[in-house]
């Protein structure tokens, strides 16, 4: 099912907005922050509906086969910087298992998942700082996306200014080529606002 708008209940990002921000502010140079989620909510029409996250455990760095598939694949494909066991997700299978069943018990499918991208050009150790990261996919992200066919791959950036926090938000549909360089298809994102009482 193809579908172009995304709508999302702050609430239903929340538990994901807060590991994050928790990952972020605990993050150095050699440790990036990680957080990611599976997405779940509902198709309608031309609409994807999220409604919840998701969480499974990241085997990246307990899994031996994982660890020689980034070995063997991802590091010499996308980089050094992959070599950092805290880069990369990969989702324990029986984990994912077990979060499909319980949305589909609820009435929900898997849409996707969440995955944080932190101003890594600021805070990340000086030989690294020339990737500039944003809600934008990286190439690595652009493989992940088409291999997991998902229909919705959305990423949460955050930066740090004058003290504080800043947040954005970017959804992408998986690359439809094969080709390594293919681009991922922006969504729309539609963020349900407060109810209000007027007068």
């Amino acid at each position: 099912m193809s579908a172009d708008v995304v709508l999302v209940d702050p609430a239903a990002l929340s538990d994901f907005m807060a590991d994050a921000v928790r990952e972020y502010r605990a993050c150095t140079p050699e440790l990036p922050p990680r957080s990611w989620a599976v997405l779940l909510g509902r198709f309608t029409d031309d609409v994807m509906h999220v409604e919840r996250v998701g969480f499974a455990t990241n085997i990246r760095e307990t899994d031996d086969t994982v660890r020689q598939e980034f070995d063997a694949a991802i590091i010499p494909r996308f980089g050094a910087c992959y070599a950092n066991g805290r880069r990369g997700y990969w989702c324990e299978p029986r984990e994912l298992l077990r979060i499909t069943a319980e949305a589909e018990a609820e009435g929900l499918e898997v849409l996707g998942s969440i995955h944080l991208h932190p101003d890594w050009h600021r805070i990340g150790p000086p030989h690294e700082r020339g990737l500039r990261v944003s809600q934008e996919p990286t190439p690595m992200d652009r493989h992940l996306f088409q291999g997991s066919g998902w229909p919705l791959n959305m990423i949460l950036y955050l930066e740090r200014r004058e003290g504080r926090l800043y947040h954005s938000l970017g959804a992408w549909a998986p690359p439809a080529d094969t080709a390594p360089d293919a681009a991922c298809r922006a969504l729309a994102i539609r963020m349900r606002t407060p109810e209000t009482r007027v007068g």
